[in-house]
């Protein structure tokens, strides 16, 4: 019992200050009940008070309002994700095509299939989608007017041309991204660029000399040689904001953009639409390898490449004759560049490694997709390039897409017989006219140049 009262007594200081932490309490009485009682100030301390619940109201009340009364969130407005009236313009071809009776000599199938072509070369031309898109709606169309099966529409992704333009991308991608083309433009400009002359046919051969290297004319003029050339214009005075255009600048320009169209036809891999004349040969029986094309192109290539500056030259030529500042610019620009990188001595390496294989692999039995593999492996062992930044490269896969959809429907409109038929229609018109077979070339060639 003592021992009781004295716990009770220890208590009792413990018991006061809890009560005084709490006011509102009754205070405990002086009992094994007033030890419980003494508890209670944990649990009543837990309990929000009545001033703060009213608080914690008046604040759900006043949030509540504030949604009620809040201007709702606008929904985002609709947007096609394609140029209707294009894709309205390709279908409508491609549809009244469809309903259009055949020609004699021509299978409905045949007709079917032109018009799901034409359709899809007209979407490729006004791009209401990117080309890719465009090519696989063209392909989904011959299937599902069942013109074409799922493996006769995507026989051609298992042909050599396209993979050939793809992977001459990611080399591009690579080549770019070192720097080794500027730099090998750079060090041409501060070479011969003394004279106006002189800067423009180093230009003009420089982008010829790195376009079997690079597959776009986008990619090698708009992003390398175009800019160089503006730069330099620059550095000699020729500003067009200036007035002073006629100086050296439009004389450059104007050289730069014929040449590049030159170079582009000299080699299969310097434009995407090469491998497609590739293609069409080897469909009438005609294997052109990239040597035999790159043979056949260099004679008339180098004739035009060193014509039409001259040309340019005595009908539109610059003011200004010497370009002494342009070699200084580029020996400047290279001076940033600082000494050849590893990444340029590899990627230099992987070129030459390619296009040495592109020449002469076809005698050792390595085809053009191979020795352009063997150089993106060097490219992708050595970390030059990614295979991240290769999936990232978007012209390179939509070129395959486009390629492989156009190859295909164009092979099978020769299985269907269309080809032979519209071929054997030309020659008799050609022929029905009395030329020689210089003007029916010209009478041929004149329709694909100004389209």
């Amino acid at each position: 019992m003592a021992s009781l009262c004295k716990m009770r007594v220890g208590a009792a200081p413990a018991m006061r200050s809890q009560r005084m932490a709490v006011p509102v309490m009754a205070p405990a009485t002086r009992s094994f009940v007033g030890s419980a009682i003494a508890q209670k100030p944990t649990l009543v301390q837990t309990r929000p008070s009545l001033v703060s619940r009213g608080v914690e109201r008046s604040r759900v009340v006043k949030v509540a309002a504030q949604a009620a009364g809040a201007t709702p969130a606008k929904a985002p407005e609709f947007k096609w994700g394609a140029n209707m009236k294009d894709l309205a313009i390709s279908v409508g071809i491609a549809v009244v095509m469809w309903f259009v009776p055949p020609p004699a000599g021509v299978s409905v199938k045949a007709w079917h299939l032109l018009s799901v072509f034409v359709g899809t070369i007209v979407g490729i031309i006004t791009t209401p989608l990117p080309l890719g898109a465009v090519a696989v709606l063209g392909l989904g169309a011959a299937m599902l007017t069942k013109v074409l099966t799922f493996a006769e529409a995507f026989s051609a992704f298992s042909s050599e041309i396209p993979w050939l333009i793809a992977i001459a991308y990611f080399l591009a991608g690579g080549f770019i991204k070192s720097g080794l083309g500027n730099r090998i433009a750079y060090a041409i400009v501060s070479a011969f660029g003394k004279t106006s002359l002189g800067l423009t046919y180093s230009l003009v051969f420089a982008e010829a000399l790195l376009s079997p290297a690079i597959p776009s004319v986008a990619a090698r003029a708009g992003g390398i040689f175009f800019p160089l050339a503006k730069a330099l214009c620059l550095a000699c005075g020729s500003d067009p904001e200036k007035g002073t255009a006629k100086k050296l600048g439009s004389y450059l320009m104007i050289t730069c953009f014929q040449t590049t169209t030159v170079s582009s036809a000299m080699f299969i891999t310097a434009m995407a639409a090469n491998p497609l004349a590739v293609n069409l040969a080897a469909s009438a029986g005609i294997n052109i390898s990239w040597g035999t094309w790159a043979l056949a192109g260099l004679v008339p290539g180098l004739i035009c490449l060193v014509s039409v500056p001259l040309i340019l030259y005595a009908l539109y030529p610059p003011e200004t004759k010497d370009t002494p500042d342009a070699p200084a610019a580029a020996q400047k620009e290279l001076a940033k560049l600082g000494p050849l990188s590893l990444n340029e001595k590899i990627t230099a390496f992987a070129l030459a490694i390619t296009v040495a294989l592109w020449i002469f692999g076809g005698s050792i039995g390595v085809n053009a997709v191979a020795a352009a593999i063997v150089g993106l492996t060097i490219l992708l062992v050595t970390n030059v390039t990614t295979w991240k930044e290769c999936l990232a490269n978007g012209p390179a896969w939509d070129t395959l897409t486009w390629f492989a959809a156009l190859i295909a429907m164009a092979a099978y409109l020769n299985k269907f017989g269309f080809i032979g038929w519209f071929s054997d229609s030309v020659v008799k018109i050609v022929g029905g006219l009395g030329l020689e077979w210089q003007g029916g070339v010209g009478g041929l060639v004149a329709p694909s140049f100004f389209s």
